[in-house]
Formats: C-alpha cells, structure tokens, sequence
C-alpha cells in the first residue's frame, strides 16, 4: 500500500501521508520520529520542524514500517521500545508488549510492601522484565525474583536489567516450581484470553504462550492462586491481573483458597483489572 504513495518532499508530508494511509497519528508520529533518527518523546519536534526536507531514504523507511503496522505488528516491536514504569524496556516478538494497565499491578505490589524492610518479591511469567523491573527500580532495598517458562523471554528481560542496572534475580521455571518460600508479594500478569476468544487475531504477532490460558481464559490463574500459598510469607500478598470481565471469577479463586481481604483494583480505563488478597495461615 505504502508504495502506491509519491515520496513527501517535507516532515509534514509525511505524517499526512501515513494518517492517510490508516495509521493511528500517534502511532504515525513516533514511527515517523524513529524514521528520522529522533526520540520518541520528542513530538514536539515534529511541529518546529513540519517544513524539513523528508529525505527518500527516511521514507523509505518509514514506509517500511508503515507497511508493518498496517499488518497488524505492534509499534513497540517496529521501535524496539516500550516505556514502562518509568523504565525504557527493549522488547520484540520474544515478549509481550508491556501495557500501561499492569502499571496498576506494580503500584498495588508497592502499596503492599510499604514499611516492610528488605522484602522479596517474586514476578511470575516476567516476560520483558517490566513489573520485576519497575518494582526493584522502586525498592531498591528489595530482593526480586522473576520467573518464566520461555528462556527467548528471560534474554529480553535479564538484557534489560543488565542495560538499566537493576539487580532482578532470573530464573527459568514454570510458575512455582521450584520457586522459594517467605516472599512478602507475589506478582503476575499470566496468560488470561480464553482460546476462542475474537480478539486473538489482533494479537497474532504477540506470543501466543502469553496470553491464552484455555477454555475459559483462567488456567494459569487456577494453577496460581492453588499454589501461592506455599511460597507466601505470613500476611503475604498474591497479585493477579486478568481480563476485564473476570475479577469476579479471580475474587472467588482466591476466597476458595482461603485469602483474605479478597479485592480488585481499576486500571486506567477504570475496569477492575488486578484482584489480589493476603494470606495468612494462623487464621
């Protein structure tokens, strides 16, 4: 499709020219940024500088990935980037792409450990790194550990951390196993998309591993709440996120297991997003 379109001769030609072509103009405006060699927070720069000459050679590659995303791929993937927390996080197609909805697991998992002094903290299915990450960025005090099943995740994620130095423990696992005990917060945003549901196909070019979960979308959850309990310090907190009609269902795993304070927090969209509860084993 792109190639269809005549070479622009300027920098606003150019995001007319890819706003025509049905990107997002936000989407556009960092792409075309990227193009230009410029940072992705710098938009502003776009409007000193509509009148620039729009060389062949960053068309070219813009264009390129314009086509890109016209197909589906996400723009964290086309930029290598994604912000997070605060944090700049390399990702690609190894890693989901880190939403700012599971901001909302991260600022739960800091409310949780306030007061508490050297607390460990585990990240379930890291990924990217990015809840690890930004937690042992805010704790610095803390000992994070962060699993996955996939080792092409844990490179992205243990990459991260050796580029922003932060100190998370990696390991290759599935979920609990093997994991230690005594941790003051458990942490995860597992797969949660039931298998039929009609959403996928946007998703193709995110890992299928991350985000399907069966029948109901809630396996891993099952598997997750039945376990914590075992690597939980006393008054230990279990945060989950999950899709945006099942806390009621994640709120009822968790009372069945027998946690406490059973509750659910809003994302920024104001859909309850996370649900959580605190374990105590004296009851």
């Amino acid at each position: 499709m792109t190639d269809e379109v005549t070479s622009p001769s300027t920098v606003a030609e150019a995001l007319a020219a890819a706003v025509a072509l049905g990107v997002d103009r936000l989407d556009a405006q960092l792409l075309l940024l990227h193009a230009l060699g410029r940072a992705p927070h710098d938009r502003a720069w776009l409007l000193a500088h509509d009148t620039d000459a729009m060389s062949d050679s960053a068309w070219a590659s813009l264009a390129a990935q314009l086509s890109r995303r016209l197909a589906g791929e996400p723009v964290a993937y086309l930029l290598g980037t994604k912000e997070f927390h605060g944090l700049d996080l390399r990702v690609d197609a190894r890693v989901l792409v880190p939403r700012p909805d599971t901001e909302t697991l991260v600022d739960w998992a800091l409310q949780c450990l306030e007061g508490q002094s050297a607390p460990r903290v585990l990240d379930l299915g890291t990924g990217s790194g990015a809840i690890a990450l930004a937690l042992q960025h805010a704790r610095p005090d803390a000992q994070v550990d962060a699993v996955d099943a996939s080792a092409d995740a844990l490179a992205v994620a243990e990459a991260n951390a050796r580029r922003l130095g932060l100190p998370v423990r990696f390991a290759l696992a599935h979920w609990l196993d093997g994991a230690a005990d005594g941790y003051a917060v458990i942490a995860s945003n597992p797969p949660y998309i039931a298998a039929n549901d009609p959403h996928l196909p946007a998703l193709q070019h995110e890992p299928s591993s991350a985000l399907v979960a069966g029948a109901d979308g809630l396996d891993d959850i099952r598997q997750i709440v039945q376990n914590a309990p075992d690597h939980l310090a006393e008054g230990g907190w279990l945060l989950l996120e999950h899709g945006h009609d099942q806390a009621a269902a994640v709120r009822q795993l968790l009372e069945t297991r027998g946690f406490a304070e059973v509750q659910s927090r809003d994302d920024l969209a104001g859909i309850q997003r996370c649900s959580g509860g605190i374990w105590r084993a004296v009851k």
